[in-house]
């Protein structure tokens, strides 16, 4: 039984940055809804998506929610090559427990909106995420 769970990144809060070694990441804030009437325990994320790779968690990845519940997971995303990060919606994967067992299932996440004259556009995830950092990361608005 896979829990009921809603969750979307928030690109309000996402922080992208080059560190001292050039390499171009985001942290990304997550808010993860538990829709179901059984707790859960999120034990795991990961994602297959050309051009982005999930670093390892900072903290233990473990966050538990309540049934009726929100909580808060922040992750940082390495850009390993901007043009290579695909147009189109890519799913996160994600492992859990519960007091039935354990198991994995995958999460597509909602467009995010880009600007434009006439209003904006919708726009995968994870495309929107590297428009966005790449963008800034050839600006010279780190500099």
């Amino acid at each position: 039984m896979t829990p009921r769970i809603t969750w979307e990144p928030e690109p309000f809060f996402a922080r992208a940055h080059v560190d001292e070694r050039g390499i171009l990441s985001i942290r990304l804030e997550i808010a993860v809804e538990n829709e179901g009437i059984t707790p859960f325990v999120l034990t795991g994320l990961s994602m297959n998506i050309p051009g982005l790779r999930l670093l390892p968690a900072e903290e233990t990845e473990e966050i538990e929610v309540d049934a009726g519940g929100r909580e808060w997971l922040t992750r940082q995303i390495a850009i390993t090559d901007c043009a290579a990060v695909p147009h189109e919606p890519r799913p996160v994967s994600f492992t859990y427990s519960t007091w039935m067992g354990s198991g994995s299932a995958e999460a597509m996440w909602g467009p995010w909106w880009i600007s434009n004259t006439a209003g904006g556009v919708p726009v995968a995830w994870q495309r929107a995420l590297a428009i966005d950092a790449c963008s800034k990361a050839v600006s010279g608005e780190w500099f």
